[in-house]
């Protein structure tokens, strides 16, 4: 854990950097984009089935609208990790690279480039995951409703692990020769991260924090194995 808060705090380091800002700013408002098409649609779609086939009168359709929205907005604080991390790894590689060339020049020498599709793939494989493993779950989730704490604990342990990877994979498409972190080192990655998304206005720069944070405890880690004087 000492290791991966020193990770932390360089990454708050790389945070004012410019290249980091624009793609904070790009991924923020995609992922404002994604939201907001996808609740309108949502919206709007069922508003028009509900007046298309009559279920209800109006003020029904009002009542109706009313709950949806609230559900929306529950489905979005629920569902902005998954879209998050999908929209960072779109522009995930130049957050690793300026990292990089500005840490770890000589590592940044021989990495491969990571094309759009790639980091694509590595997003929606993120995605898919977040959605199974929380789905196999849910008769896990269920009873633990009950314990007030226990759900919540459990979605932070899921979460936890499942980001240590996705973010861990991020960099490692650029270095695939670099040795993966060890469980420990990759859970205090993700829980870190997990933490930082549910402090409010911090969860907005949650994916960009661990995305640095990957970058270098994965460098860190190859220059302790290796003696890389980097």
């Amino acid at each position: 854990m000492a290791r991966a808060i020193h990770a932390l705090m360089l990454a708050l380091q790389d945070l004012p950097r410019r290249p980091v800002l624009a793609v904070l700013a790009q991924s923020l408002a995609l992922t404002l984009v994604i939201f907001a098409a996808a609740g309108a649609a949502i919206f709007f779609g069922a508003r028009w089935a509900l007046g298309h086939w009559g279920w209800l009168g109006e003020a029904g359709q009002d009542l109706a609208g009313l709950l949806l929205i609230v559900l929306l907005i529950g489905a979005s604080w629920l569902l902005f990790r998954a879209v998050a991390i999908l929209v960072v790894g779109l522009f995930g590689d130049a957050i690793v690279a300026d990292v990089e060339e500005r840490h770890y020049p000589a590592a940044a020498k021989f990495a491969v480039d990571v094309s759009f599709a790639k980091s694509l793939r590595l997003g929606l494989a993120s995605v898919g995951r977040l959605v199974a493993v929380n789905l196999l779950a849910l008769p896990v989730y269920i009873p633990l409703l009950f314990t007030a704490i226990g759900a919540p604990l459990l979605a932070f342990f899921l979460n936890a692990l499942l980001l240590g990877r996705d973010l861990e994979a991020m960099v490692l498409a650029r270095h695939p020769e670099r040795p993966r972190l060890d469980r420990r080192a990759r859970w205090s990655l993700g829980a870190l991260s997990a933490a930082a998304f549910l402090v409010p206005v911090v969860n907005l720069l949650a994916p960009i924090i661990g995305a640095a944070m990957a970058v270098h405890l994965i460098h860190l880690r190859a220059r302790d194995i290796d003696g890389d004087t980097e």
